[in-house]
């Protein structure tokens, strides 16, 4: 779409240096009116001066929304559902995120009558990819404005030179003789990049992390919790019921007071390159391990197992961005089918940076049953000349096959 057509965009703003820059930026180059839309999903920063920079560059339609609960709900829990883990490793806190941002940006231009929506996402990085597949999923004539593809400020340096140059206030988070992290902070995470993760060999600077202890410097005393689940979500805490946003942000207090939840990862991009990211997820930490706990007490082994193995691919279509994907919902059909058997209470122990769980039960779904798998006496629960039957069959064709080969 011409420049000249677009009258009225949509802007994804953290009033950042980034955000600021961009929101002059298209003022200056579109000619047109922006909206703002700054998404609280407990990144924990006041947002009210949010609004302040907003108004002072001339903004009149300012949008900032709690969307917490939904996102832990709708984004977050059911992505747990799936036990996702990217690469093995990656519990997703900035992938997740993007969708709902999306979502909301393609409602406010709706609301508000505007031609385009537009972020802050850079061109070498996914979140590009998943806010504009996000977008078009859910507007397909939407048009998407993305200035790091069209500008030529491209360094920090050229975003502070016109950041000065316009009078643009950013409150710079760094000191001056090192560059800053590019961070990203929701209730599932906080993640890190840049300065000496550029580095794979290096090891991050202790003053980066901001949510968690040092394993070493945590208590030496570990704590005690029980999560109960009800289908595949978490409900209480310590048998205190909580809504879903106050759960997991109960749980990363609890976690990183007790150095739970550190990652240090070098990651596969979607745009085809290998980054190097930090993150803390503590909550999320702690429910990814009770949640299979339950899991293992409650699913059928085979659907365990056939799960597990659709995992890393659900997990790849999060991290691509293809959460309103038919692929990704056809996965969330069949994910939550199994999850009507997921209700009980799992025990865990949080001590050092490690998460043991020491205890599950379900008094309605276990599929554990000590009868039959006890070492005493079973009372005829399980006849163990059967397996004698069992182990013939399953061996047939590895002997078939070693007479033949002589080996």
């Amino acid at each position: 779409m011409p420049h000249t057509d677009i009258k009225k965009v949509v802007l994804a703003y953290s009033g950042g240096l980034d955000t600021s820059v961009i929101l002059s930026w298209l003022q200056e180059t579109y000619k047109c009116e922006v909206v703002t839309f700054t998404a609280d999903i407990g990144q924990g920063e006041e947002l009210a001066p949010v609004r302040d920079k907003a108004q002072a560059a001339g903004v009149k339609e300012i949008y900032i929304d709690d969307l917490k609960e939904e996102f832990v709900k709708d984004f977050v829990f059911p992505m747990f559902r799936a036990n996702a883990l990217y690469e093995g490793e990656y519990l997703l806190g900035t992938s997740i995120a993007r969708p709902l941002i999306a979502k909301r940006l393609v409602e406010i231009a709706k609301l508000t009558g505007a031609d385009a929506i537009a972020h802050g996402a850079t061109g070498k990085g996914n979140d590009q990819v998943r806010f504009e597949l996000g977008a078009y999923a859910l507007n397909p004539d939407i048009a998407v404005i993305a200035p790091w593809r069209e500008w030529d400020l491209l360094s920090r340096e050229r975003l502070v030179a016109y950041a000065k140059q316009h009078n643009i206030e950013v409150a710079m988070k760094h000191r001056e003789d090192r560059p800053p992290y590019s961070m990203d902070a929701n209730l599932l995470h906080i993640s890190y990049e840049g300065n000496e993760l550029e580095d794979p060999w290096l090891e991050p600077n202790d003053a980066m992390w901001r949510w968690t202890v040092a394993p070493e410097q945590a208590p030496n005393q570990p704590i005690y919790l029980e999560i109960s689940f009800e289908n595949g979500d978490p409900v209480a805490l310590d048998s205190v019921p909580l809504s879903p946003a106050k759960l997991l942000a109960k749980l990363n207090k609890l976690g990183g007071a007790h150095g739970i939840g550190r990652a240090d990862i070098v990651e596969n991009r979607y745009v085809g390159m290998k980054s190097r990211g930090c993150y803390e997820t503590p909550g999320g930490s702690i429910l990814l391990k009770a949640h299979r706990a339950i899991e293992s007490l409650t699913l059928d082994r085979e659907a365990a197992h056939l799960k597990d193995e659709m995992m890393p691919r659900y997990a790849a279509l999060v991290y691509n961005g293809y959460w309103f994907s038919p692929e990704r919902r056809m996965l969330q059909t069949a994910i939550d089918q199994t999850q009507t058997t997921v209700t009980g209470i799992v025990r865990l122990k949080l001590y050092k940076g490690n998460i043991q769980v020491v205890g599950r039960k379900s008094p309605t779904h276990s599929l554990f049953d000590a009868n039959i798998v006890t070492f005493e006496e079973d009372s005829g629960a399980y006849h163990q000349a059967d397996a004698t039957g069992f182990i013939e069959l399953n061996a047939l064709r590895m002997r078939v096959a070693a007479r033949l080969g002589g080996s």
